[in-house]
């Protein structure tokens, strides 16, 4: 994968199997956002030699709905209508007793007619979990959703995120290997030079922060990474 002529990531053979969460970990710049908007299909600066495919042979694309860091909501429009916005946009009618019930499904009975500014950070990340969901797709793309929520909030918004999105295949782009951990079913390293396995403990997710066994294994990806960025290996 390059970006003009600058390669990001040398060559790899990455397989994510359906029904999962799969973590994408690396350092910033290494390439993990735009390796998620190659297989959205999305414009991207980045170009990959090769192919994304699944083993049906249907495209991919249609199948995935993203959800960015940022909540990315319509700061004029009602928790309803940032919802249904994509369906809008694509000329479908919006049905809005499904918005609702998407609200209810994240915590956010009532909050139907509220906009943006008249909510907290993660209320508007619950929001754009709904407006994911509202988009019924077989694959889900998670681009750091939680980074920007404070520790409490992140661990709650994780929680519902895994509860919901359960049966749908998830790639998650993540820099913390606490995340990692506690959200994965697999997770895989990338660095300039490929993509690389990483262990997990064997317990299904969403894991304990505080398990003896997972905190180590967040200490193994922790260290992995700060040896990317320090140069002390390949």
């Amino acid at each position: 994968m390059r970006a003009e002529q600058t390669p990001l990531i040398d060559s790899f053979d990455l397989t994510l199997l359906a029904a999962r969460w799969s973590a994408l970990l690396g350092p910033s710049g290494v390439g993990k956002t735009s390796l998620l908007r190659l297989v959205a299909g999305l414009p991207c600066a980045a170009h990959l030699d090769g192919q994304i495919m699944a083993d049906d042979g249907v495209p991919i694309a249609p199948r995935v709905a993203m959800m960015a860091q940022d909540d990315q909501l319509l700061p004029w429009a009602s928790s309803q209508d940032n919802i249904t916005i994509c369906a809008r946009l694509r000329g479908e009618r919006a049905h809005s007793d499904r918005a609702r019930a998407l609200l209810e499904d994240v915590g956010l009975a009532g909050f139907e007619e509220r906009k943006p500014a008249e909510m907290s950070a993660g209320q508007r990340q619950r929001v754009t979990l709904a407006r994911t969901l509202y988009e019924d797709r077989a694959i889900v793309l998670l681009d750091e959703p939680f980074s920007a929520l404070d520790a409490m909030t992140r661990h709650t918004v994780q929680d519902l995120a895994v509860r919901l999105l359960a049966g749908r295949t998830v790639v998650l782009i993540t820099h913390d290997p606490a995340e990692a951990v506690r959200l994965a079913d697999d997770a895989w390293m990338i660095t300039r030079a490929g993509i690389t396995p990483c262990a997990l403990p064997p317990t299904l997710p969403p894991r304990a922060s505080d398990v003896v066994e997972n905190l180590a294994a967040q200490a193994a990806l922790l260290q992995r990474m700060r040896a990317l960025v320090t140069g002390d290996v390949a």
